[in-house]
């Protein structure tokens, strides 16, 4: 509650005998008309009443006023001295950062430094002017200042006398701001301290031990398994941490958070240490490791090492995971992805999806939005899977592109298949129920997924693909099948089918949608091709995939054979080693896939370790970069928000400019040479 102003407090101490003495006046006037007798004996006492209180007033106002003065001034005084003497910092500035007050412990701090004395941002640099214009605001950051660390409070404050209005020798422009000054420079220290100590929890496996005991001889299997761990117990002996062997190929340890940041800055080194053990194996050992750290209890933090391995391993392996509560960080991953020779995996995975689809009614398969011949294919060997099983199936297609028309028709103009097998996104949506499946076929990453509304509304949901998973991935996935050895998602579903139901018989336009997709995604058997490649590849050739067929589909047109010449022919070379060029989408029917294809014809010249074409589509640059072995193209688009294989990757950008663009990736490049990515 605001306190009135005194002089009126004071005034009205003093009328209160007055207001009194004409009470009396007027009680004795009208006792005069009732008792005159005893209104003439009252009279003289009022007067002498009136006169002792006149009296007072003149001669005890003067005193009075000079008492209640000294004393606001003596109260004043140690109202100042109160602040003058406060531990806490303190200080009065006007809104340019001018000093126009500060207490005696304020002063200690500033010392000698006139520059801060006179101005609070030369003391606190990162304190800027529209800081001081913020009304009713109390302002919080943390500065530093000779050494010490300090919590800065700005508020914004009015200098008003008691009754609200304004001195009369203050200007109402000038703002000022009150700054107090708290050291948290132990604080901080005791944070950090405690920082350091918490746990890391990690896991280590080794990518590929089986593979490589068998080219190992037998005298020599036990020395081979002993220098891998005489090396991965001494690199975490030298971060102080505490490892131990859980299986043959696994190994648990823990440490200190401090000693993280020496793992971070030789960028796990242990991953190509590993690669140098060498007793006659022909396969280079490979190492997968998964850190978890920063959160509240060590369950937590393993379960962050753990998610971190399996992402790890979901890339291919030979690669360090870092998880903590804001974000994942990959490091390593350059070594080729060694294929698995055992079908095993593919065996039960498929006959967990035949299980699944026996408790289930309908089959809803989706893959990446512009949809390519491999996830057609991919799609298609699903449909056939699912329908021999005696479920409905539907295929989700909300863009045709030119691309997979050709094969497209062939489903839509036989009799063999339902005129509902392709429907879009919204009438897929309308049709889920609980007794749907949803299976998401060549993507792994909602945000690039047809219709991400499905993924919401379906609580079934199966993921086929062969991409190395990134950060963002489909979450509570019942099934996932995920193997970035395979070439393709067709050869993985075309291994699938060979278990469902004894071996399932695909007809002629399902089995060149899938032999095209194998085509497509290894660049004519000559990228990421290995023996269950060419397996998978025959059995859709025994199941009537007809080759010149295929080859007349994936015929250029002559907009798009001179489009990529010409961009060929415009091709900048970066360091040497690294072939940008741009397309023109203008007159294209498909923009993205002529810039694939051309960023595979540059990556034929002599020299050129990748290769990176740009086009403007539909107000979205669109980005193909391509490498053989020298570089991991993933790596470089998940710079940039991206992702793909280790030697196809891509990336779009919804902002800027194409020329923007290349900049931003010949920087992501720089750094991976910087950091040592690059072979």
């Amino acid at each position: 509650m605001k306190m009135k102003n005194p002089q009126f407090i004071i005034e009205q101490y003093f009328s209160w005998p007055f207001i009194l003495a004409m009470i009396l006046v007027a009680a004795n006037i009208i006792l005069a008309f009732l008792e005159p007798h005893a209104a003439l004996i009252l009279a003289p006492f009022i007067l002498i009443y009136i006169a002792l209180a006149l009296y007072v007033y003149i001669t005890s106002k003067t005193r009075l006023h000079a008492a209640l003065q000294a004393y606001a001034m003596g109260a004043s005084a140690i109202h100042s001295e109160l602040f003058n003497e406060m531990p806490t910092p303190y200080c009065m500035v006007d809104e340019k950062g001018y000093v126009l007050w500060g207490n005696r412990r304020f002063e200690e701090i500033v010392g000698d430094d006139k520059a801060a004395a006179g101005n609070i941002m030369q003391m606190f640099p990162n304190i800027h002017e529209d800081m001081f214009l913020e009304d009713d605001v109390t302002l919080e950051l943390h500065s530093d200042y000779q050494g010490r660390k300090y919590l800065v409070d700005l508020i914004r404050t009015k200098v008003t006398t008691e009754d609200g209005s304004m001195p009369s020798l203050y200007n109402p422009e000038m703002k000022t701001i009150a700054v107090y000054l708290r050291d948290e420079t132990e604080e901080t220290q005791l944070r950090f301290a405690l920082d350091r100590e918490h746990i890391v929890i990690g896991l280590i496996y080794i990518d590929n031990y089986e593979e490589v005991l068998e080219q190992t001889e037998d005298v020599k299997r036990s020395l081979l398994t002993a220098l891998i761990d005489r090396k991965i117990n001494r690199y975490i002996s030298t971060v102080s941490g505490l490892i131990r062997k859980i299986e043959k190929d696994k190994y648990f340890f823990i440490m200190k958070e401090q000693f993280l940041s020496k793992m971070l800055d030789d960028r796990f080194s242990i991953l190509e240490e590993v690669k140098q053990v060498n007793i006659g194996n022909e396969l280079a050992i490979t190492l997968s490791i998964g850190l978890g750290y920063g959160a509240e209890s060590y369950v937590q933090n393993y379960e962050f090492a753990r998610t971190s391995m399996d992402m790890a391993l979901g890339r291919g392996g030979d690669q360090a995971v870092v998880k903590s509560n804001e974000n994942i960080t990959y490091f390593g991953g350059k070594a080729q992805t060694q294929e698995k020779t055992t079908r095993v995996k593919a065996r039960v995975k498929a006959q967990a999806f035949q299980e699944l689809l026996e408790a289930r009614d309908k089959v809803i398969i989706m893959g990446h939005a512009n949809s390519d011949v491999d996830c057609l294919g991919a799609s298609v060997g699903v449909f056939r899977m699912a329908t021999t099983l005696g479920k409905r199936a539907y295929i989700v297609e909300n863009t045709i592109t030119s691309t997979i028309l050709p094969l497209k028709e062939r489903f839509l103009q036989s009799d063999d298949y339902p005129e509902d097998m392709f429907i879009t996104g919204p009438q897929a949506v309308q049709m889920v129920d609980n007794n749907t499946v949803l299976v998401v076929v060549d993507c792994n990453r909602p945000s690039i997924i047809d219709e991400p509304e499905l993924l919401k509304v379906c609580k079934t949901i199966v993921v086929f693909d062969h991409h190395r998973q990134a950060s963002e991935s489909v979450q509570g996935a019942v099934l996932s099948y995920c193997e970035p050895y395979a070439s393709s998602a067709c050869e993985m579903i075309a291994e699938m089918m060979q278990y469902i139901g004894g071996g399932i018989k695909v007809k002629g336009p399902e089995a060149d949608a899938m032999y095209g997709g194998i085509v497509i995604d290894t660049q004519e058997f000559t990228n990421q091709t290995g023996v269950r490649t060419f397996e998978a590849a025959a059995y859709l050739r025994r199941c009537g995939a007809d080759i010149t067929r295929i080859r007349k589909v994936f015929r250029e047109n002559f907009t798009d054979y001179q489009a990529k010449a010409a961009a060929i022919s415009n091709a900048e070379i970066y360091r040497n080693s690294y072939a940008f060029s741009t397309i023109d989408s203008k007159g294209l029917e498909s923009p993205t896939v002529v810039c694939a294809q051309t960023a595979n014809e540059l990556l034929n010249i002599r020299g050129i370790k990748a290769s990176i074409v740009l086009t403007l589509y539909n107000d979205i640059i669109y980005v193909s970069a391509r490498s053989i072995d020298e570089m991991n193209v993933q790596v470089l688009m998940e710079k940039l928000g991206g992702g793909g294989h280790r030697t196809i990757a891509g990336v779009q950008f919804k902002e800027g400019t194409v020329s923007e663009a290349i900049a931003s990736i010949k920087d992501a490049i720089d750094q991976m040479i910087k950091e040592g990515e690059v072979s």
